[in-house]
């Protein structure tokens, strides 16, 4: 998920156990003129009046959206539950599972998301449109799904018994979430079979920069692993580089295999430290492009940059590295990026229920629409499961010569650092 300074989500699912932190400022929620109390229609009314003027797609994926709007508002609604029925029905005829109603209790527990207050098992959740359950988009670093061994890509197929067949994603978030130190079980497809993990609920601190200085066999490398786009880690970011370039490294590896996103500004803010020129990202909405974000000719280093990717690497990480590609800045190792890239809109409801809209999607400054593609690398190197396994159950193995993506970045990067060194031989002749 990404929330940008102005209250945009990019690439949004729901936040089982609360995904990125973001500040309390993160979501500009818009208030409501809708009087629900004295008829559920004018809710009904509302929301189909946001989709028609804001939504993306204006074919409303081939609807008729005024006869829709008849048929939901000729209808009889004796409470408010039938009113939040009928708003799910009517969103579910997009085909969009990232436009959403929340009724008050989803979206008081989506603010709390958003204000930085972080509890659950510590994983990323969407609906997986082929098999119609709930995909894990990436566990998160050092959090009880992590070191559960849940993995990227995982299909949920139950949790606590109860089939997630069709089951809407703010339901799922309901029944994973819980008080710290009690215990959920996810049942996750994966292959040909199916595994329970038992997983005991905890309070989640994200520290979002791992930073290490390491000695290899080309030298002194900056290795970065970024977990999260999260509020802090663009600081920590910048404080990373500038003690790796005082130390006057050779090059630097970044880390963004199962980086789930988190802040669009975070994203555009590091995408700059790397990046002396050019484009960063463009946002197209229903009306066409609406923004694009450029590099500041403040960059922090231009020594050579290979990124580390996988499915696990998703929104912020596929801007970062779609632009850095893009700019021929950096050299992709791993696999292909998970492919999320749409931007929404939160709103409040006058009821305090709430709506998140999709109205645009991202593009690389190549014009690349990220969403359902992804990223693919520069060089594909694929894990076994348990060498996957292996790196998740062991942390201190990932960026070492036991971590093959890691190897093989070391080796791309050698190549990088000797065009490099060839090229300032050439200008110094």
């Amino acid at each position: 998920m990404i929330i940008t300074k102005s209250g945009l989500v990019l690439g949004a699912t729901a936040i089982a156990l609360s995904t990125v932190a973001v500040t309390g400022t993160g979501v500009h929620l818009s208030q409501s003129q809708a009087f629900f109390q004295e008829s559920p229609k004018e809710l009904v009314d509302e929301v189909w009046q946001i989709i028609n003027h804001q939504y993306v797609d204006t074919n409303f994926n081939e609807l008729d959206w005024q006869n829709v709007r008849q048929e939901y508002l000729e209808r009889p609604y004796g409470d408010k539950e039938e009113a939040y029925d009928a708003v799910r029905e009517m969103l579910e005829k997009l085909g969009d599972p990232y436009t959403r109603f929340m009724d008050p209790e989803e979206f008081k527990n989506m603010q709390i998301d958003t204000s930085g207050e972080l509890t659950g098992v510590g994983i990323t959740i969407a609906k997986d449109e082929e098999t119609d359950r709930l995909m894990v988009i990436s566990p998160i670093e050092e959090t009880p799904a992590f070191e559960a061994g849940i993995l990227a890509k995982d299909i949920i197929t139950k949790i606590d018994g109860v089939d997630t067949k069709g089951m809407d994603t703010n339901d799922a978030v309901q029944l994973i979430r819980g008080k710290p130190g009690s215990s959920v079980t996810l049942t996750i497809q994966r292959e040909q079979g199916e595994i329970n993990y038992e997983i005991v609920r905890a309070k989640i601190q994200i520290h979002p920069v791992k930073a290490s200085l390491e000695n290899t066999q080309i030298g002194q490398v900056g290795y970065i692993r970024l977990t999260q786009f999260s509020a802090q880690a663009s600081k920590e970011m910048r404080e990373a580089i500038e003690d790796f370039e005082n130390q006057n490294v050779n090059g630097y590896i970044l880390d963004l295999r199962s980086n789930p996103g988190g802040l669009l500004y975070a994203s555009i803010d590091i995408a700059r430290m790397w990046l002396k020129e050019g484009a960063i990202v463009s946002t197209v909405d229903r009306g066409g492009e609406s923004d694009r974000q450029w590099a500041n000719n403040n960059a922090l280093t231009d020594k050579p940059l290979v990124i580390l990717i996988d499915g696990g690497s998703a929104s912020a990480s596929e801007i970062l590295s779609g632009a850095l590609q893009d700019n021929d800045r950096a050299v992709l190792v791993g696999t292909q990026t998970f492919g999320k890239g749409l931007v929404q809109s939160v709103r409040s409801l006058g009821d305090g229920s709430g709506l998140a809209v999709t109205i645009a999607k991202y593009l690389t400054p190549s014009g690349r629409d990220i969403h359902k593609e992804g990223i693919p690398p520069d060089h594909i190197v694929e894990l076994a499961e348990e060498e996957r396994k292996k790196l998740q159950s062991d942390l201190t193995l990932m960026g070492t010569e036991e971590d093959p993506q890691f190897s093989k970045a070391i080796q791309i990067l050698g190549q990088e650092i000797q065009v490099q060194n060839n090229s300032s031989d050439r200008a110094n002749k």
